[in-house]
């Protein structure tokens, strides 16, 4: 088995639920069984949303990088950032490192394309979706994208920052009224596309139509450095 660096933080409670989520997932009958993972959480990595949008000049990639050398030193040989709008820093972050990063953008395009869709509602951050990150992924792989409207984006916003990462009650019936919206405009599976949302699955029980990026990295995660129990194979709700 390879050894998985996580490099976390970004926030605590994803990478937290992330390492739950592979363990969960290990089709492992023993301690012994399970995959070997180095976990660095440093949640004083600047805000990335903030840089990318040009709100901060502090660029959250030096940190990272460091972050990351530290774990390849440490004996990590793939990385996963359990941080959506981190990967907009991927390709750098991977040339600094010098050791593989899994690509949870690419691994979700691919899994929804295999699974027949065609049309993805989209859940992130403003950084994830200025970047278009996802959109253009997607469109690679022939799949349409849907976005939120400025004021549904608004209530994604606040739902990630204002309840999620702020350690407060999730206001559910917004993030229902939201999904409702993306569905309404064709939207056949709404992608949980920034790491705090997948706590949103892990809590409350969502109609079908709902997939986890989180989980789709933790399955790939242990595609790459361990075995996966069979019923993981299928993630949209």
């Amino acid at each position: 088995m390879k050894t998985l660096g996580v490099l976390g933080g970004l926030g605590p409670m994803a990478s937290a639920y992330f390492y739950q989520l592979i363990v969960q997932m290990s089709d492992a009958a023993t301690d012994q069984e399970h995959m070997e993972v180095i976990l660095h959480s440093k949640p004083r990595i600047p805000d990335r949303t903030r840089y990318i949008l040009g709100q901060s000049r502090e660029n959250p990639l030096p940190q990272m990088a460091e972050a990351g050398r530290g774990l390849a030193a440490q004996g990590a040989e793939i990385l996963a950032i359990p941080c959506v709008t981190a990967h907009f820093f991927q390709e750098q972050l991977e040339a600094e490192v010098g050791v593989p990063i899994l690509n949870a953008i690419e691994e979700t395009a691919v899994y929804l394309e295999q699974a027949g869709i065609v049309c993805g509602g989209i859940l992130a951050t403003d950084g994830t979706l200025a970047s278009s990150l996802f959109q253009n992924c997607l469109a690679k792989h022939g799949i349409n994208s849907v976005v939120p409207t400025e004021e549904d984006q608004r209530a994604v916003m606040h739902l990630i920052y204002g309840n999620v990462k702020a350690g407060k009650p999730l206001e559910f019936p917004l993030f229902e009224a939201v999904s409702e919206h993306l569905f309404a405009r064709g939207a056949q599976v709404i992608l949980l596309a920034c790491t705090e949302l997948s706590l949103i699955k892990r809590d409350y029980v969502l109609r079908q139509g709902f997939l986890d990026v989180l989980e789709v990295l933790a399955r790939k995660a242990v595609l790459c450095c361990g075995r996966l129990k069979g019923e993981y194979e299928n993630l949209i709700t």
